[in-house]
């Protein structure tokens, strides 16, 4: 499980002053994902010295559950350190929340959850002095760090934003309180990093060293691809803490597609600062790739493979995939994406391993479907909008060079709607698609809309035409006239470059009303118009003066029954 890091530095009081420095310590050590084994063990010493102290073991159970992966088996260790201390007699509200944040990371009654959570705000709010009735800030805030941390799908943070205004508002001087505020904004969509932002802002304000809330807000206008704003916090951060990894390790993910020197500076100070880990040493072998050391890098993989046989690590299988691509070796790096989908939990899976798979894939005949799936995937992992929509017209040119275009025009209707504002390549590509997906009357609706943006564009015209002429074989009888006449209209504009366009146009008009219709009138004044497109003698006048005077004729000749297609007018040049 990936893991969001938080602390609640306000919370440690009550305890002796060289035990509150060490729970200190250890507090502002979780603000990293990456000194999770330090941090755990500042906390186990401090905990067994104090094993009755409710803070300690509050604090010892969330060291357990910190980090950037945390297994289940961990977050089954923290129960249990809660639960022994409600044995042990340790019956405290700090307790009810850790085991309130624990239902919440396992996916559990989330109202049980809550009314663990208010169980100990009522058994917190003061009853008497300058603060009676008002509920501890310190438990509020840790209300809002449970609702703050896991997956999106994993607490309310809706909760945790009411409760951490209301510790906010209680206290003034902690910057923890707007820093887990933030992140429960993130939980709730992309449309809220400008209230994230706000936050972590409110907490440089009340820590203006808060190198954390620095590093938010980086990370915030790095999903923006934002370089100069993303790199200003990030140097504010390193500036308050240079020995926080985080800021480097993110760093080094951003240019290490872009620059590997700039990439390599930052992970040798994330790996200088960072505890030592294997997840570490695989940014080494990810650096490796990235300059082009393919074979290095595989040998690196191998290493790491070999000394955590016993703990794999299933994204190893994707550095193997990486490097094998690069080395032309397409069925090797399809092998082993296929291992890493399967062993890697989909919250541990980013939106560019999605894309990675849908390069390799592609090479396959046949596997459309499947990569398109690992397109739907990054979409559902992507929050920003704009790789979302890339991601789905590359899914979209998949199905069309498939030929499923019923599936292709899904996928274009799903990026107009994201969009909203369509251009003229939008329009085509729904316009064309419906078409090509025999869709008629859905290709004729979007040619509208097509001719009604750009009405100085041929296309919208060409398609609702071909779309008519293909339901007036079937199901509409005449449904092409309109669209012709529209085409025509068009056409005019520019006579002598569409004068033949124009002319066969009215042939199908003049076949349907004097063979299929049998409005004999409304086929003489197609002849007319014929006519007067070429009014000089040649083959289309010819052939439009013949077909006037037969359809003459057989308007002014007594009523019978006509034999079929005895008046089927020849087409000219025939």
């Amino acid at each position: 499980m990936k893991k969001i890091t938080l602390l609640l530095v306000g919370a440690v009081v009550a305890v002796s002053v060289s035990l509150g420095q060490s729970l200190h310590d250890g507090i502002k050590m979780l603000n990293s994902q990456f000194k999770v084994n330090s941090t755990r063990e500042v906390f186990k010493k401090l905990y067994d010295a104090n094993p009755k102290d409710p803070q300690t073991i509050y604090w010892y159970g969330q060291s357990l559950i910190a980090g950037f992966e945390v297994k289940p088996s961990e977050i089954a260790a923290a129960k249990e350190v809660y639960q022994k201390a409600l044995t042990d007699g340790v019956n405290d509200p700090w307790i009810w929340v850790g085991l309130g944040h624990i239902e919440l990371l396992q996916d559990g009654d989330l109202n049980s959850a809550k009314q663990k959570f208010e169980q100990a705000i009522t058994a917190t709010t003061e009853t008497r002095g300058r603060n009676k009735g008002k509920p501890n800030a310190n438990i509020l805030d840790a209300i809002g760090r449970a609702n703050a941390d896991g997956s999106s799908k994993q607490g309310d943070p809706n909760y945790g934003i009411e409760k951490l205004k209301q510790a906010a508002a209680i206290d003034l001087t902690n910057p923890d309180i707007d820093i887990n505020l933030g992140i429960c904004y993130l939980k709730l969509g992309g449309e809220y990093g400008g209230e994230a932002v706000k936050a972590f802002q409110d907490a440089i304000a009340r820590d203006p060293k808060n190198a954390l809330a620095m590093y938010r807000i980086g990370k915030i206008y790095v999903s923006q691809n934002n370089p100069d704003v993303f790199n200003k916090y990030f140097n504010d951060a390193i500036a308050a803490d240079p020995a926080f990894p985080d800021t480097y390790l993110s760093l080094f993910e951003y240019y290490k597609l872009k620059d590997v020197s700039i990439a390599k500076e930052n992970l040798d100070k994330f790996i200088a600062n960072a505890d030592k880990d294997p997840h570490n040493d695989m940014l080494l072998a990810d650096y490796l790739y990235r300059a082009r050391r393919y074979n290095e890098s595989i040998a690196k993989t191998k290493e790491i493979e070999a000394a955590t046989i016993n703990n794999p690590i299933p994204r190893l299988n994707m550095l193997y995939a990486l490097n094998y691509e690069k080395l032309g070796d397409s069925i090797q790096a399809k092998n082993y994406l296929e291992k890493f989908f399967a062993n890697t939990p989909p919250k541990h899976v980013k939106p560019n391993d999605y894309e990675f798979a849908v390069l390799v894939f592609s090479k396959f005949p046949g596997n459309e479907q499947v990569t398109v799936g690992y397109l739907e995937k990054a979409i559902e992992a992507d929050t920003v909008k704009a790789n979302r929509i890339n991601y789905a017209e590359h899914a979209a040119r998949i199905l069309g060079r498939a030929k499923l275009y019923a599936y292709q025009l899904k996928w274009y209707q799903k990026i107009a709607e994201w969009k909203g504002t369509l251009n003229e390549f939008d329009y085509l590509n729904l316009t064309y698609t419906a078409y090509n997906a025999a869709d008629y009357v859905q290709t004729m609706s979007y040619a509208d809309k097509y001719i009604t943006a750009y009405p100085d564009k041929s296309n919208g015209y060409l398609f609702k035409v071909k779309a008519a002429k293909a339901l007036d074989t079937t199901t509409s009888p005449g449904i092409a006239i309109a669209a012709l006449e529209q085409q025509n209209e068009f056409f005019m504009k520019e006579v002598d470059k569409n004068r033949k366009a124009i002319f066969f146009n009215l042939y199908y008009e003049l076949v349907y009303f004097g063979d299929k219709a049998k409005d004999f009138a409304k086929a003489i004044e197609v002849c007319d118009k014929m006519i007067a497109l070429y009014p000089t003698p040649g083959e289309e006048n010819d052939f439009a003066v013949k077909q006037k005077e037969a359809l003459t004729k057989a308007l002014n000749a007594p009523q019978k029954p006509n034999k079929p297609g005895s008046t089927q007018p020849t087409k000219p040049g025939k």
